[in-house]
């Protein structure tokens, strides 16, 4: 896939563990880990917002385009 998930590296960068950030913004530990595993599908605007918020961080330290994906 094209879009690559850097969640790992926020919550690296922040010191900060899945659980917690799960807890903070109100969803599973399961569905930060498929966000993490790079699986899911899609994310609405409003988890992502919630994880920014969390993290102190923009959309563009989660998510990253990356050409090189394409033809994987």
């Amino acid at each position: 896939m094209a879009i690559v998930v850097n969640l790992d590296v926020m919550l690296a960068k922040r010191k900060l563990k899945s659980k917690d950030l799960a807890e903070r913004i109100g969803i599973t530990t399961a569905n930060i880990s498929i966000l993490r595993s790079g699986k899911a599908k899609a994310i609405r605007f409003s988890t992502l917002e919630a994880i920014c918020k969390a993290l102190d961080c923009q959309p563009a330290d989660i998510l990253e385009y990356s050409e090189s994906d394409i033809n994987d």
